[in-house]
């Protein structure tokens, strides 16, 4: 079989996997780029097949599980408000359930108290618990009396 068969058809599965994104195709698609290149050498048919089996093989018993583990890994950094959450604030303007204003990372943000029976005073310091919007859920650091 020509090496430039392999080559087509190491495409064809390349344009596969970038639709459906499964990763069996794409290694497919390595191993049939490794059996063009030995086809290229000058292996007969036998040897090109070898080596496709050997390579989509190992690909799919060793490298599939390695990639799919590290997808499913949530990424380390958080980013945008996201970031925020666990953040040290201070109340400016008094917190309740509905309203309030605080200051958090240089920036007043609105805010909410996340125990919905409290009244967090001006000049206490909160740990912000999530972000709704734009607006911070609190809860205050120290219990209040």
């Amino acid at each position: 079989m020509p090496w430039y068969v392999w080559l087509l058809a190491a495409a064809a599965l390349g344009a596969a996997e970038f639709f459906t994104l499964t990763l069996v195709l794409g290694l497919l698609a390595g191993a049939a780029l490794v059996a063009a290149v030995v086809a290229g050498v000058g292996v007969g048919l036998l040897g090109q097949l070898l080596a496709l089996t050997a390579v989509a093989t190992a690909g799919l018993v060793l490298v599939r599980p390695v990639a799919l583990r590290h997808m499913a890994q949530q990424p380390l950094t958080r980013e945008g408000s996201d970031a925020l959450i666990g953040r040290r604030a201070e109340v400016v303007r008094e917190v309740t359930a509905t309203h309030g204003l605080i200051k958090l990372s240089g920036e007043e943000w609105s805010a909410r108290a996340y125990d919905e029976s409290l009244v967090i005073p001006v000049g206490a310091l909160v740990d912000v618990m999530e972000i709704e919007g734009a607006t911070a859920v609190v809860y205050p650091r120290k219990l209040l009396p």
